[in-house]
């Protein structure tokens, strides 16, 4: 088993690379040994995956996932920690080091020509500020990325496993839906980063699906921003400008089987594929 990184080392590594954890990259380097090892098991990767794992920052979550599958793919947008990562795990974890490739590339924008492998399962802690995004860019840019494990900001958590009905369902909740069934898979405690965030954070795991309709991702996407844009109106009144008016709206909706007086928060995926199709016929 390689040596993962405690408080100790995190803060060695750091200060030898004089790295000082960041808002704008939304850095919060994980210490805790325990806790990288319950992510990698819940995560459920085995010897036949290809672990994606985005923002590896000092490898503390890479070194654990290392021997516990056949590849990892680091993506990783700061040039120092993408440059010391390959070190790192030479160093920690010498007889599986060489099943790490290290990208230097933004997450939000990394094709799946830069990554070269093709992941079968996310795992990462993802920087707070566009962990959504990065999610949904990677489940389109990857087809072969058949499940999660991401760390988020605990308010995320909730809004990207949320059901129909729930206050904090909404875009974010519908379009991850698209791709896969998502749950909370538990809380991690403040303090196990370093720096110590300022929020809770939460795993959320999932399990890519088909879609649910042969309607186009855009068509759909376009959709969802648009019922939930103003999200007091009812869909009738909402979707006014997305069908031209709301008249248009309503006959859409009721051809669809859907209520024109609900609200976006009421509608579920399959619903919505259903309003998209009504539309493109």
């Amino acid at each position: 088993m390689p040596e993962l990184l405690g408080p100790v080392e995190v803060r060695a590594l750091a200060k030898e690379l004089d790295v000082r954890p960041t808002k704008k990259l939304g850095q919060n380097f994980v210490h805790d040994t325990n806790t990288v090892r319950r992510i990698v098991v819940a995560s459920g990767v085995g010897p036949d995956d290809v672990v994606l794992e985005v923002g590896p920052g000092l490898g503390s979550l890479t070194l654990a996932l290392l021997p516990a599958c056949k590849a990892v793919v680091a993506v990783e947008i700061d040039p120092v920690l993408a440059a010391r990562l390959p070190v790192t795990a030479a160093e920690f974890a010498p007889s599986v080091a060489s099943r790490l490739t290290v990208v230097g590339a933004d997450a939000m924008r990394v094709t799946a020509a830069e990554i070269g492998l093709e992941p079968t399962a996310l795992v990462a802690n993802l920087p707070y500020n566009v962990s959504v995004p990065i999610v949904l860019h990677l489940l389109a840019e990857l087809p072969s990325l058949r499940t999660g494990l991401v760390m988020v900001q605990s308010e995320v958590a909730d809004r990207m496993a949320a059901g129909p009905g729930s206050r904090v369902y909404g875009v974010p909740s519908v379009k991850l839906a698209w791709y896969a069934d998502a749950r909370r898979a538990g809380p991690v405690p403040r303090s196990v980063f370093w720096p110590v965030p300022n929020v809770d954070s939460a795993l959320v795991a999932f399990t890519r699906r088909e879609p649910p309709s042969s309607v186009s991702r855009q068509e759909l996407f376009t959709l969802v921003d648009a019922a939930f844009a103003q999200r007091r109106k009812t869909l009738r009144a909402a979707l006014a400008g997305w069908a031209g008016s709301a008249e248009r709206a309503g006959q859409l909706l009721v051809a669809a089987g859907i209520d024109p007086s609900l609200r976006g928060e009421q509608l579920d995926i399959a619903q919505f594929a259903r309003l998209a199709e009504v539309a493109s016929a």
